[in-house]
């Protein structure tokens, strides 16, 4: 027997399951006006979700405005972040439009207030979870803002997506080439911001785990909260190699690697550590192709902004998106040596 076929969706289900009548539906599809954006975008949600697909003239397209808030905004990275953002808004349909809010310090309960304060009715944000954050978004969730987290996520939030990569991989990966360029084995230094971020703690658990498993004569001696400030993190990393003067190599899961630099080229240890780092940057490429790095774990931003950007325009109504809800980010690692830094047009433009 052969199967029974779905009925079509039809405008009278589109209607109940946004919980209008059937005129509103019509003239949310047709264009007809007269009717609020709530009420358009719950149309257009209902009409998506049981398949009632219909490409809408772009002149209906709703407005969309987003609002990137980025705290300590002087940090590589964020900088990289914030330009890939303006590059890709000017690429795509005039109706959307960025604000960038920066803020002086990554306090949570500055960054709370900067999202509760938003006018945009799109929020990107960078924070580290903390209750005050996860407050926040579930007060923007209620107002019918979503929020995108990037570079770190907070899955017990009610974000709508994370844009970013796989950090415990990130770790693991580290550890990997850790085993295989340190084949006698010794203590590892590890830094980061704080591990509130949990961008910085998976990649530590990811290294943790990794030597666990496969390369239990590499050990992490200690894990250094360094708030990515170079100066704090230069004093305590020196004070780890006097402390441990076997140190073989150095992992830095946050920002400052001129901190680290400087505490390598103090010269405490006997030998020059191993120095995996993270992103991509001026200095990151001098220290490269100085050979005071070993390696880069690069988790980029213009793939982050780009997702970003797919899912609110998704979540808006746009069609042709190259997403599917649920929203699954799979912005990948990059590993960058000296021997494959990009420096073409088409690549990220890393000064010598």
């Amino acid at each position: 027997m052969a199967p029974t076929e779905k009925p079509r969706p039809k405008l009278k289900d589109v209607a109940r399951l946004a919980g209008v009548g059937s005129a509103t539906v019509d003239r949310v599809l047709n264009e007809r006006g007269n009717v609020s954006e709530e009420v358009r975008r719950k149309v257009i949600e209902a009409a998506r979700e049981i398949g009632l697909r219909r490409q809408l003239p772009p002149s209906y397209m709703p407005l969309v405005r987003i609002n990137l808030v980025l705290a300590r905004p002087d940090l590589p990275l964020l900088q990289r972040m914030a330009t890939e953002f303006r590059d890709l808004a000017k690429t795509i349909d005039r109706r959307v439009r960025l604000q960038i809010t920066k803020l002086p310090d990554e306090d949570p309960h500055t960054i709370g207030e900067a999202l509760r304060a938003t006018q945009c009715n799109a929020v990107v944000v960078y924070a580290q979870d903390s209750a005050v954050i996860r407050t926040a978004i579930a007060d923007l969730e209620a107002r019918g803002i979503p929020v995108i987290t990037i570079i770190s996520d907070l899955p017990a939030s009610k974000r709508l997506a994370y844009a970013g990569t796989d950090h415990h991989a990130a770790g693991r990966t580290t550890g990997f080439f850790l085993s295989r360029m340190i084949p006698a084995g010794g203590p590892v230094v590890v830094l980061c911001n704080q591990l509130g971020f949990s961008s910085h703690a998976e990649r530590v658990e990811g290294l943790r785990a990794y030597f666990a498993e496969r390369a239990p004569h590499l050990m992490i001696e200690r894990v250094i909260e360094g708030l990515d400030d170079r100066v704090r993190t230069r004093a305590r990393l020196e004070t780890a190699f006097h402390e441990c003067p076997d140190t073989v190599a150095v992992y830095n899961v946050g920002a400052a690697n001129l901190g680290v630099r400087a505490a390598i080229e103090a010269d405490i240890l006997p030998r020059r550590p191993l120095f995996v780092g993270h992103e991509l940057t001026v200095h990151t490429t001098r220290m490269l192709r100085e050979g005071l790095m070993t390696l880069t774990l690069d988790q980029n931003p213009r793939l982050q902004a780009r997702f970003t950007l797919d899912v609110l325009l998704d979540h808006f109504g746009y069609e042709g998106m190259s997403v599917t809800r649920p929203y699954q980010s799979n912005v990948p690692i990059v590993l960058y040596s000296p021997e494959n830094i990009p420096t073409g047009p088409d690549g990220l433009l890393i000064a010598p």
